[in-house]
């Protein structure tokens, strides 16, 4: 099952303030990111954050999951309504996630 166009609405707007979170659509669901770094996945009409250790400490009590068959685990995250913890989360996880792959330039 994708994600519904009705819940990437309704997260887009939970976020539409904060320019340092982008989402990009990957086969059918979507891939999140905060100031160009990947920081999880929205699969499922759920949203999934990358398993890092200030993730963890942050959200204790968080079910791990993977978010699509064959995937790693990830954290899940039930209260991504509350923007100010998420944004939060976000800058904790950036120093910890890897740079961004330099990108291919076309021939």
């Amino acid at each position: 099952m994708a994600t519904s166009k009705e819940f990437m609405d309704y997260f887009k707007e939970q976020y539409k303030d904060i320019p340092a979170i982008t989402v990009k659509p990957m086969m059918g669901e979507y891939l999140l990111y905060y100031c160009g770094k990947l920081v999880g996945d929205i699969c499922d009409n759920h949203l999934f954050v990358k398993p890092v250790s200030s993730a963890k400490e942050l959200l204790p009590d968080a079910e791990m999951q993977a978010p699509y068959k064959g995937a790693k685990d990830m954290i899940t995250v039930e209260d991504f309504e509350n923007t100010q913890i998420m944004l939060k989360l976000f800058e904790a996880m950036y120093p910890q996630l890897p740079e961004p792959k330099p990108r291919k330039k076309k021939v």
